[in-house]
């Protein structure tokens, strides 16, 4: 089967894998419509959620380097600071991003995503995979093919997504890493962040660590000797902590119990879920997912894909006061294995919003400190972009002043409430927002569900 036949082809799965999820949102709606005074559901699911089982030897290696904070070049970094299990696995501090290096005064170049859920976070692509084809297609190549046709809408009540739209999957806003192993890699060693400064310096430091001896059961005394595969041997443990404790993927929100039957939803509740499905209104459950799979899998309220929203720059970041830098996401500055598709500048991972009420910075730059201000964002970026976007000295609302003006076609104006004109009525009242919001809260983890 040649590349062309399988393009076709995944094209085609997509369709109907938009066709499914179309039917498990119109499900979703329809018991939202008979959903009784009580704000139960009447339509309850069982979900299925991973098995809990005693930590293996090496997933309690990894807790502890996850843990430790003499990895870091000031003693005092570890992975939990960045990634606290108190706020769901995500930064613990008021900033837009997290300080890093020796003194800890070095500001990370974007928001510290949440670690929670990631098990279940496809690898980084372009289009479908290619199966059982001897004829390999790099990244490079599948975007070529991705410009052969265009964009279509994505709404709460059905999926824009095919296989030549926007790239889906991967690790970190960028999608630069496939693996949790991978992930690890890079904070430890980046110089704003835990900066390691060196895979020698790391080794040795694991060399020296107080649970070395587990090295040396786990792997045998020759892992010592060898600092790639100590490193390596390092990172896969702490992989197999995330997938293997299960506070990184409890589905335990009031929404995931209100599903089963278990907990009840508020009136403000009940319409912020209902906004959240309403194609012409919010319309959020376009990218970020809210019915549970066939398979009873939870939703995992997001689609995996990548999009150009336009945030508005943000100032308090040291790298944005060189008015020539520019974060385009998927294109550079950090990931560089495609930076000439540049379709893609301005993309960034579309995130879960699980646990999102316990952030206090959201986008990739952490330039919106609120959830207010994020709906704010979505409601009037287009009606009255004036409302979120700087004016220039000569009283000009810069809009999507974070992005070169050569990639502003590639911000989503299509899907909505996005493919609203200024001047238009806004999509959302205040009410909205605020109902709205109320929804997004019963998505924390840790909900005591009712017996």
């Amino acid at each position: 089967m040649n590349s062309r036949t399988l393009w076709l082809l995944g094209a085609g799965l997509l369709v109907l894998a938009g066709a499914v999820f179309a039917a498990e949102t119109q499900g979703l709606a329809q018991g939202l419509a008979e959903a009784n005074t009580a704000g139960t559901n009447p339509n309850p699911v069982r979900l299925m959620r991973p098995s809990v089982a005693p930590l293996s030897a090496m997933a309690q290696l990894g807790k502890e380097i996850f843990y430790d904070a003499s990895l870091s070049s000031s003693g005092s970094l570890s992975c939990a600071s960045c990634h606290s299990p108190d706020h769901a696995y995500g930064p613990p501090n008021d900033g837009p991003v997290m300080l890093g290096g020796a003194s800890l005064s070095r500001q990370g170049a974007r928001a510290v995503p949440s670690l929670t859920y990631l098990d279940r976070q496809p690898n980084f692509s372009i289009g479908p995979d290619k199966g059982d084809d001897d004829n390999i297609i790099d990244l490079a190549q599948m975007a070529m093919l991705g410009q052969q046709a265009a964009r279509t809408t994505k709404t709460a009540g059905g999926t824009g997504a095919s296989a030549n739209i926007v790239p889906q999957g991967g690790l970190f806003w960028d999608g630069r890493a496939d693996t949790l192993q991978d992930q690890a890699l890079f904070p430890l060693l980046d110089a704003n962040e835990m900066d390691g400064g060196s895979a020698e310096i790391v080794a040795d430091k694991l060399r020296r660590a107080p649970y070395v001896n587990r090295f040396v059961e786990l792997f045998g005394a020759g892992v010592l000797r060898n600092q790639r595969l100590l490193i390596a041997e390092a990172m896969f443990a702490v992989a197999r902590y995330q997938v293997e404790e299960p506070s990184f993927h409890p589905y335990t929100s009031k929404y995931d119990y209100w599903l089963e039957g278990k907990a009840r939803l508020s009136e403000s509740e009940l319409r912020g879920l209902q906004l959240f499905n309403d194609p012409d209104k919010a319309n959020c459950a376009g990218c970020h997912t809210s019915a549970p799979a066939r398979d009873g899998l939870p939703p995992m309220f997001t689609d995996h894909q990548y999009e150009a929203l336009g945030a508005p720059r943000n100032a308090a970041l040291a790298g944005n006061k060189d008015s020539g830098y520019f974060d385009l996401g998927v294109c550079g500055p950090h990931r560089t294995d495609i930076p000439e598709q540049t379709q893609y500048c301005g993309m960034f991972l579309t995130p879960t919003l699980r646990n999102t009420a316990t952030r206090r910075a959201f986008f990739h730059n952490g330039g919106f400190r609120t959830l207010e201000q994020v709906l704010d964002f979505y409601n009037f970026r287009d009606t009255n972009p004036e409302k979120v976007f700087p004016r220039a000295a000569d009283g000009t609302v810069r809009k999507y002043d974070d992005l070169p003006e050569k990639y502003h076609a590639n911000v989503d104006v299509t899907d909505p409430p996005f493919d609203r004109h200024s001047g238009d009525k806004p999509a959302m009242t205040d009410q909205d927002e605020a109902d709205i919001i109320a929804f997004l809260k019963t998505l924390t983890d840790g909900y005591k569900a009712e017996n």
